[in-house]
């Protein structure tokens, strides 16, 4: 489903204050892109990321899902939308400790009703010989790739990454990467990507920069490179 933001706004309001997160933004994503939303901290990137997934909701605009506004939805439509169009991946993994990596994933395929199967989606992230392992027998890596198991057990149609390589080393930020595009290619998830890394917007399909809560530019990337080649 292609993504569309139309002066979408996010004020916060303390007192007699306010503040806003973000300010009049409008953006079209189609259908299978990867999109990178650039912009130093404090810039919105984070709160554009909650509010396309519904974590967060809007003060003002329209937020289009294919032809679904996802504006007008009721709470109870929200949870029924994120649970079935939509995953989530983190910085820091937020997997359960005590359940095996394939019990991770167990628990979001159980929350929808058409999900992968498990052990395709573990044979997909390269992860199928370490179901059976704790969190903390898994590296950094490791981990990330069974967070992003998780979020596409549920087949979702969009996929949102919240500086996904942000706690991992190169190499393994490479890894994740490929990963990433791997997904995209395989199951068409139109994905989302906030990154304080600009070279990580090379491999994207769209870029999207922006500062003080507003965007300061949207362009199509026409030489996108493969993850393998991106470099920092």
């Amino acid at each position: 489903m292609s993504i569309k933001f139309k002066n979408v706004t996010k004020e916060y309001k303390t007192g007699t204050n306010s503040f806003y997160a973000l300010k009049n933004v409008s953006f079209k994503a189609n259908e299978g892109e990867i999109v990178a939303i650039l912009g130093p901290s404090g810039s919105g990137k984070s709160t554009l990321l909650n509010i396309l997934g519904e974590i967060d909701r809007a003060t003002d605009g329209e937020i289009m899902f294919g032809d679904l506004n996802v504006s007008k939805l009721s709470d109870k439509e929200l949870t029924k939308y994120r649970r079935n169009n939509v995953g989530f991946v983190f910085q820091f993994y937020n997997l359960i400790p005590n359940l095996t990596a394939f019990e991770n994933i167990e628990v979001a395929a159980e929350l929808t009703k058409s999900p992968l199967k498990i052990e395709e989606v573990l044979e997909a992230v390269g992860m199928l010989q370490n179901k059976n392992k704790f969190p903390q027998q898994l590296s950094g890596g490791e981990q990330q790739r069974i967070s992003i198991a998780r979020a596409i057990i549920k087949n979702p149609k969009l996929l949102l990454c919240d500086e996904p390589t942000g706690a991992l080393d190169y190499n393994t930020s490479k890894e994740v990467l490929e990963l990433l595009d791997k997904i995209n290619k395989m199951y068409g998830t139109t994905i989302f990507i906030v990154t304080h890394n600009t070279s990580i917007a090379s491999m994207c399909h769209r870029i999207i920069k922006l500062r003080s809560g507003q965007i300061t530019d949207v362009k199509l990337n026409k030489e996108r490179i493969s993850p393998k080649e991106v470099e920092w």
